[in-house]
Parts: structure tokens; C-alpha cells; sequence
């Protein structure tokens, strides 16, 4: 069950969800899930690496492994222009503020283009931990399948702001494509895995 308040440690496997608030939505334009994935590089990169994701009009799915002990520590000693101290820093919540980061980043701009004021994005990120292979396996596809889910598509592929076209296509990523496909054994059996059916959600 999803959890706001679990810790993000490190090297462990997490799925992220937040989605706007009220009614609102999180992009209003081709442009501002561009840019989205252009944020999320910038500030989650330095603290996980991302395997997965989905960008839907009100909300985001993401699928990320916190980087290792040593890897954050390096980046905490980047950014802090110090040595990380574990009797006086916490490493998870540091952590967490790159991500508060990137949504703050994100919410500025976009308050800027449109006019707006305000929150944008619900406190706090939905965070599941799973560490098994079934689990794993089991959020990659469930992101994968959101938009056929919500029926803005109707099969998987045809998103434009997903990880899947990325991950069969070859051309230069941030993400983490080569784990995902040897995680399910070949692309061939990656394909094959996202093509059983899928449930629509019914409106209202």
C-alpha cells in the first residue's frame, strides 16, 4: 500500500505517485511534459536513477531506484560543499528535498507561463517500496498501462510522455532501459510481458 511518509533509502526500489491539486491539472501542454522530464533529470538524477514512468494531464507515475550509500554521499558533499555526517545529516531527507526541489522547479515555471498562483502538486508523493522481482516487475507494466487504464490510449506504445517508447527505441537515455529489458530477459520478452490485456477504467 502506498505510503507518504516511508523513507527513501538507499539502493532500494520505490514507485512514486502524485497527481495535482483538486482538480487541476499537471500539464496543459505538449511543451510542459517536456519540460517535466527535463526537471526530473536535472534534480532526481543526482538521487536515483529512474526505470520507469508515466506523465498523464493530473498526475505521474515513477519508478526509481535510490542511488547507493557512496553515490549520495558524494552528491551531498557536491551540493553542501561538506562532508556528510551521519550523527547530524539525514540521509532520506535529503533525499527528499531534491525531489521537493523538482516540483517547486516545476511548479514555478509552470505558474509563470500560465498565470497562476499556488500550489500545484499534493504535499506529499505517494511512495511504495518493493524489492522483489514480482513487484518490480509488476510496477513497470502498471505504469506502462496507465494511460491505456485511463483510456487516453488504447494500447501500450501509444503514449507519448510513458518510458515504454523509450525503452524499445536505441536512441541515447537517462534512463536506466538496459536493466529494465534484462529484468524481464530479452526486449522480445519485455514487449511480449506489456502486450495481455488490459482493464479500462470506467469514468465517473
Amino acid at each position: 500500500m502506498a505510503d507518504q511518509h516511508i523513507s527513501l533509502l538507499e539502493s532500494r526500489f520505490y514507485h512514486l505517485f502524485n497527481h495535482a491539486v483538486g482538480n487541476e491539472k499537471l500539464f496543459l501542454s505538449r511543451e510542459n511534459y517536456f519540460f517535466f522530464l527535463r526537471k526530473m533529470k536535472e534534480y532526481v538524477l543526482n538521487v536515483a536513477d529512474v526505470y520507469a514512468y508515466s506523465l498523464l494531464p493530473n498526475h505521474f507515475h515513477l519508478l526509481i531506484r535510490i542511488k547507493s550509500q557512496e553515490e549520495l554521499e558524494l552528491f551531498f558533499e557536491k551540493s553542501k560543499h561538506r562532508t556528510f555526517n551521519n550523527l547530524q545529516d539525514d540521509m532520506p531527507r535529503f533525499v527528499m528535498q531534491q525531489f521537493s526541489n523538482f516540483f517547486n522547479a516545476y511548479t514555478k515555471a509552470f505558474n509563470k507561463m500560465f498565470n497562476r498562483m499556488g500550489s500545484l502538486f499534493v504535499d506529499y508523493v505517494k511512495r511504495t517500496e518493493t524489492n522483489n522481482d514480482s513487484g518490480i516487475t509488476g510496477f513497470i507494466f502498471y505504469i506502462h498501462k496507465n494511460a491505456v487504464h485511463h483510456g487516453l490510449t488504447k494500447q501500450i506504445g501509444d503514449w507519448e510522455f510513458d518510458s515504454y517508447p523509450t525503452i524499445i527505441d536505441n536512441r541515447p537515455t537517462s534512463l536506466k532501459r538496459d536493466d529494465v529489458i534484462n529484468w524481464f530477459g530479452s526486449l522480445k520478452a519485455f514487449i511480449q510481458f506489456h502486450q495481455q490485456q488490459i482493464d479500462i477504467k470506467i469514468k465517473g
